[in-house]
C-alpha cells in the first residue's frame, strides 16, 4: 500500500468519525424527530458540503447565547400594567381560551377599544404611513426585515429625515441578513441624518447565510404610541410597484389606532433592546390619554373602535412556539369555518395534524397559497403538502394574478389574524415574529370579504387530477420535503 492510499484511507476515517460525530450532536439536541431526520440525511448524503450547510445552518445555539427575555418580559409586564391598572376589559367567552394561552406564553395582553385599518394595496398603506409621520410630534419607531435602497425605502427616510429636523425622534432596526444586498451607504445616510439605527443580530458572512436561524421577520411602525402598522409589508418596491412587468406583489397591512399599540411598542423595544442594548421604558412611550391622528389613507376597510386586540410574538430562544400553538388552537376551536393566506406551506406535523383535524370534523377550510412562490425550491416543496390536506377535505386555492405575500387567518366571523408569520417552520421555529390577533365580528367579517375576492383570482385544486400527476414530478416534491424543515 502506497503514501497516497494510506492517506486516502486517513481522511476517509477522520471524516467517517466527524460525520458519525456530527450525528450523534444533531440527535442529542432532540429536535423535532423530521427535523432530525432531515439533517442525517444532509450531513450523511452530502460529503463535506453538508457538514458545511449544517455549520452555518443547523447548529442549534439556543444554550449559547442569545437573547435575554428579562427585558421582554419587563416591557410586557410594564405596558400591559400601566393599561390595566384602569380597568379590565371583556373578554369574549369562545375565545377566552385563546386569549388565556397568550397571556400565559408570553404576557401578550388583550387590549380593548382599538380602530383597525386593512390594506391590501401597498399604495394606500404608503400614502397613510407617510400622512402619520408628517404628523409625529415625539417619536417614529420602525423595524423592518427587508428595507430596500429604492423609491419606497428612500422616500420614507427623506420624511423621516424631516420629522429629526423637526425634533421628533426616529429609531429603526432592520434585519442584517434581510437587508444584506442593501448599501452601507443607505444605513448611513439615516445615521447622518440623526436617525438612530441598529442592524438586528449581524452575521460575518450574510451571503452564504441567507437562511441563517434568528431571523427578525417582524414588521412593525409605532408613531407616538397612539399609531401603530403591523403585517406583511416590507420597505420595498415591489410590495408598492409592479417591477419588470409583473404586478407588485399582494400583501395585507393593519393601521392600529388605541391601545393595541402598546403591544406593538414592547415588541419594538425589547428588540430595540436586543439591537442597541438600550433599555427604553419611560411612560411617555405607553400613553393612555389616546388621540386620533386623522386617518388619511384609502383602506379596504376601516373599521370602528371597539375591536379587541393581542399583539403576540414569537422568538426562537423561547420555550412556547406562541403563534403556532395560537393557530393550532384556533383551528381545533374553530365551528364553522377556517380561512388562512400563507405565501409558502411548509406546515409542522402539529399545524399539518390540526387542519386535518378540523377539516375532517366538518369545519370548512381554505388554505389560499400563490400559484409560484418568489423560489422554485419553495414552490416545489410546498406542493408536496397539498395532498395531505385535500384528502381531509381542505380546500386549497392558488392565486394567479403574481406572488401572493399575505399571511391572513380568519375563523367564525369573530376571530382574525394579520402578521409576519408564515406557514413555515421558518417563521414558527426559528424567526423572530409577530402578529395581531383581533376579536372582532367587523374586522373578521372584513377579513373574509378580502379572501373571497381573492379567491375569485385563484385556481382551486382538485385532489383527483392533482393525484394523478406524475411520477416524477411527485417523486421530485417528495425529495424536496424531506429538507423543508431546513428551507
Amino acid at each position: 500500500m502506497n503514501f497516497e492510499h494510506i492517506l486516502y484511507l486517513c481522511i476517509s476515517v477522520i471524516y467517517f468519525l466527524i460525520v458519525c460525530s456530527t450525528v450523534v450532536v444533531i440527535v442529542l439536541d432532540n429536535r423535532q424527530p423530521v427535523k432530525t431526520i432531515a439533517w442525517v440525511l444532509v450531513v450523511s448524503l452530502l460529503p463535506v458540503i453538508g457538514l458545511v450547510i449544517y455549520l452555518f445552518f443547523g447548529k442549534n445555539r439556543r444554550k449559547e447565547r442569545l437573547i435575554s427575555r428579562t427585558c421582554s418580559i419587563q416591557l410586557a409586564r410594564r405596558s400591559a400594567y400601566r393599561y390595566f391598572r384602569t380597568r379590565i376589559p371583556d373578554f369574549p367567552k369562545e375565545h377566552l381560551q385563546l386569549i388565556n394561552l397568550f397571556r400565559h406564553q408570553s404576557a401578550a395582553f388583550p387590549y380593548p377599544e382599538n380602530s383597525i385599518y386593512l390594506f391590501t394595496e401597498g399604495m394606500n398603506m404608503l400614502e397613510s404611513l407617510l400622512a402619520d409621520i408628517q404628523r409625529a410630534e415625539h417619536h417614529i419607531h420602525i423595524e423592518s426585515y427587508i428595507w430596500e435602497d429604492d423609491r419606497i425605502g428612500n422616500q420614507i427616510v427623506d420624511a423621516l429625515i424631516l420629522k429629526v429636523k423637526e425634533g421628533v425622534q426616529v429609531r429603526v432596526v432592520y434585519d442584517d441578513v434581510g437587508c444584506w444586498k442593501v448599501p452601507t451607504a443607505f444605513f448611513e445616510r439615516m445615521k447622518q441624518g440623526g436617525i438612530q439605527v441598529f442592524d438586528f443580530l449581524p452575521v460575518r458572512f450574510p451571503k452564504l447565510t441567507s437562511k441563517v436561524n434568528y431571523r427578525n421577520h417582524r414588521k412593525i411602525i409605532v408613531i407616538d404610541g397612539h399609531v401603530g402598522y403591523v403585517g406583511g409589508m416590507n420597505l420595498a418596491d415591489r410590495y408598492f410597484y409592479p417591477i419588470k412587468d409583473k404586478a407588485c406583489w399582494h400583501d395585507t397591512h393593519l393601521r392600529i389606532e388605541g391601545s393595541g399599540v402598546a403591544g406593538l411598542q414592547r415588541a419594538f423595544l425589547a428588540d430595540w433592546y436586543v439591537a442597541s442594548q438600550e433599555i427604553i421604558t419611560d411612560s411617555c412611550y405607553y400613553p393612555t390619554d389616546f388621540k386620533s391622528m386623522i386617518f388619511c389613507g384609502k383602506p379596504t376597510a376601516c373599521l370602528g373602535n371597539n375591536a379587541l386586540v393581542q399583539i403576540v410574538t414569537s422568538i426562537p430562544t423561547g420555550n412556547w412556539q406562541d403563534i403556532m400553538q395560537g393557530m393550532v388552537l384556533s383551528l381545533l376551536k374553530a365551528q364553522r369555518y377556517c380561512y388562512i393566506q400563507s405565501p409558502y406551506f411548509l406546515p409542522t406535523d402539529r399545524i399539518l395534524y390540526a387542519m386535518q383535524t378540523a377539516a375532517l370534523s366538518g369545519v370548512d377550510v381554505r388554505l389560499m397559497i400563490p400559484e409560484k412562490a418568489d423560489h422554485w425550491l419553495l414552490t416545489v416543496a410546498s406542493r408536496s403538502y397539498l395532498v395531505d390536506v385535500m384528502r381531509a377535505g381542505v380546500r386549497v386555492y392558488l392565486y394567479q394574478p403574481g406572488f401572493m405575500h399575505s399571511k391572513t387567518w380568519v375563523s367564525d366571523d369573530s376571530m382574525a389574524s394579520c402578521g409576519s408569520t408564515n406557514m413555515d417552520f421558518r417563521s414558527f421555529e426559528h424567526n423572530f415574529e409577530v402578529n395581531a390577533f383581533i376579536y372582532d365580528h367587523k374586522v373578521a367579517k372584513a377579513i373574509k370579504q378580502m379572501f373571497l375576492k381573492d379567491q375569485e383570482s385563484c385556481r382551486l385544486l382538485n385532489l383527483g387530477s392533482w393525484e394523478s400527476r406524475s411520477r416524477w414530478q411527485r417523486l421530485k416534491e417528495s425529495f424536496i420535503r424531506l429538507l423543508a424543515p431546513l428551507l
